[in-house]
C-alpha cells in the first residue's frame, strides 16, 4: 500500500531557485509529499523556472513538452510549473501547455498546499494559478513554515541557504527579476537569526546568505526599521554558536561598502570568496545596462577589497554582445579580466527577455558576433582561472569535505575551489567535517590534492 504521495522538482537557474525548491519541498512534506529523483515515479511534478535568460527558458517549455506524455500515460499526474516564467507567463502557459495542472509565481508557492488541495477535491476550476506579487504575504507566510515545519532535506545537511531578502529595486535595462521577483522586501534580522540557530541545532555548519542584492539589506525591511545593515547581519550570524562558514550571495558593485569590505579582514568565519558582478569593461554599455557605476569606481572597489583581503577569490557576471557593444567595448570587458583576474565567472549571450527595456533596443549584435566574443571571452577565462589556481599548489588548504567515495573525497576551500583527494579510510571523514589538504596540481575549475592532517 502507498503510504504517499511522490514529489519530483526540476530546478532551473540560480541559487533563488534553488532555495524556493528547498522551501517547496518543505511545505509539501506536510501534505504527505515524498521526493523522488525520477518524474516516471512521480504523482506530482513541479518545474521550477529560470527566465533570466533566453536558453533556461526554452528548456522549461522542452521539458514540458516531455511531460505531455507522461500525462498521457498516467492522466492523474499533477504537473505545475514555479518560478519566474510562472511569473512572467501567467495563464499564457496554461494556453501553450493544456496539460499543466497549476501555475505558481515567486511570491506564492506558500499556496501551493491549497491549491493541490482544491485540485485533489474537485473544489476548483480544475486549474490553478497564482501570480500576484505580494511581498507583505510571502515573509510572514516564509516565517510561520519555518517554525511549524523541520527544513527540507533536499540539499546537504551540512550546508544551507538562509533567504534574507527578496526582489530587487535596481531596474538594470536587460533584468527581468524586478518583473518577475517583485521589489526588494528584506527579512527581520530576528528572524533570520532564528532560521540560522535552528539549521545549526540540526547540524549545518555553514551559512550562506542569500538576495538578489545582499548589499541593500535592511533598506526596506519588514520588521522595526531599527537601520540594522547587512554587515550588522554578518556580524549577527557569525556571532552564532556552531556555524563554521559564512558566505553570502549576490552583490551589487554600487552599493557595496568599505564596512561591507573591512568584514572580511574582521569575522573570522567569513569565506574569502566575493561574487561581483560587473557584466561589461566598458562603461557606455554599462550606462546603457542601468548599473550605476563606472569601470573606475569597480576597480577602486576591487583595489580596496584586496587591502583588506589580499588572498580574497573573486568572480564575477558577464554579458556579451549587449545592444550596441562595440569591438572596442568588448576589448574593454577583456582588458578587464586581464587587470582584475578573476579566479572565475559566469559569462552569457546577452538575450532580450520581456518587459525589460533593452528588449526595445534597436542595436542588437549578430548571433555570431556574439557567440565568438563569449568563446573568446570564456577562452581567456580558462587561462587566467588556470593561472589562479596554480598559485595555490603547494599551499595547505582548510577544506570542508563535501562527499566521499571508493575513488577519494570532494570539498571546498574557503575561496570556494573544488578539491579532489585522496580518501585515507579515515572514519571521519564525512561531509561537514573540515580537513587540511596539500594541494599538488591545478586545474581550470577545480584543485586536487593529498589529506594531510
Amino acid at each position: 500500500m502507498k503510504m504517499g504521495k511522490n514529489l519530483y522538482i526540476k530546478t532551473f537557474g540560480c541559487q533563488m531557485n534553488e532555495r524556493d525548491s528547498e522551501i517547496i519541498e518543505q511545505l509539501l512534506a506536510q501534505q504527505g509529499y515524498i521526493p523522488t529523483d525520477s518524474p516516471e515515479d512521480a504523482d506530482l511534478v513541479l518545474v521550477n523556472t529560470c527566465s533570466i535568460r533566453d536558453k533556461p527558458e526554452q528548456k522549461v517549455y522542452s521539458l514540458l513538452g516531455h511531460l505531455r506524455e507522461a500525462k498521457a500515460r498516467n492522466p492523474s499526474l499533477r504537473i505545475g510549473v514555479t518560478g519566474c516564467v510562472a511569473q512572467q507567463e501567467g495563464v499564457r502557459i496554461m494556453e501553450r501547455m493544456p496539460h499543466v495542472d497549476l501555475v505558481v509565481g515567486t511570491q506564492q508557492i506558500y499556496l501551493l498546499p491549497m491549491m493541490l488541495g482544491r485540485l485533489e477535491h474537485g473544489t476548483g476550476s480544475g486549474r490553478e494559478i497564482a501570480t500576484n506579487l505580494d511581498a507583505g504575504f510571502v515573509i510572514p507566510a516564509f516565517q510561520k513554515l519555518l517554525r511549524n515545519s523541520p527544513p527540507s532535506p533536499a540539499s546537504p545537511d551540512f550546508k544551507r541557504f538562509v533567504t534574507i531578502m527578496q526582489g530587487c529595486d535596481n531596474y538594470c535595462s536587460y533584468c527581468v527579476v524586478p518583473a518577475t521577483r517583485g521589489r526588494e522586501i528584506s527579512r527581520p534580522m530576528v528572524d533570520i537569526i532564528e532560521e540560522v540557530e535552528i539549521l545549526v541545532d540540526q547540524g549545518v555548519r555553514e551559512i550562506t546568505l542569500l538576495g538578489q542584492n545582499v548589499n541593500s539589506y535592511g533598506r526596506n525591511s519588514l520588521g522595526d526599521g531599527d537601520g540594522t545593515t547587512f554587515t550588522d547581519l554578518l556580524r549577527r550570524v557569525a556571532g552564532v554558536r556552531g556555524v563554521q562558514r559564512l558566505r553570502f550571495t549576490t552583490s551589487h558593485p554600487r552599493d557595496l561598502s568599505e564596512d561591507l569590505m573591512r568584514c572580511f579582514a574582521e569575522i573570522d568565519i567569513l569565506c574569502p570568496h566575493f561574487h561581483l558582478p560587473v557584466q561589461s569593461g566598458s562603461n557606455a554599455v554599462l550606462q546603457r545596462m542601468n548599473r550605476k557605476y563606472t569601470v573606475e569606481s569597480y576597480l577602486r572597489k576591487v583595489d580596496t577589497l584586496r587591502t583588506f583581503c589580499p588572498d580574497i577569490a573573486l568572480a564575477t557576471d558577464v554579458i556579451v554582445g549587449f545592444p550596441g557593444e562595440t569591438e572596442a567595448d568588448f576589448q574593454a570587458t577583456l582588458d578587464l579580466l586581464a587587470r582584475v583576474r578573476f579566479h572565475g565567472s559566469f559569462s552569457f549571450k546577452y538575450s532580450d527577455r520581456p518587459h525589460t527595456r533593452s528588449a526595445a533596443f534597436v542595436d542588437k549584435i549578430s548571433e555570431e558576433v556574439k557567440s565568438q566574443r563569449l568563446a573568446r571571452f570564456q577562452h581567456l577565462q580558462d587561462e587566467v582561472s588556470l593561472e589562479r589556481n596554480k598559485e595555490y599548489i603547494g599551499k595547505k588548504m582548510e577544506v570542508m569535505v563535501e562527499e566521499c567515495s571508493t575513488g577519494g573525497c570532494k570539498g571546498r576551500t574557503p575561496t570556494n575551489h573544488v578539491v579532489h583527494f585522496a580518501e585515507p579510510h579515515h572514519p571521519a571523514l564525512v561531509p561537514g567535517v573540515l580537513v587540511s589538504v596539500c594541494i599538488n596540481h591545478a586545474g581550470k575549475h577545480s584543485l586536487r590534492g593529498e589529506y594531510c592532517q
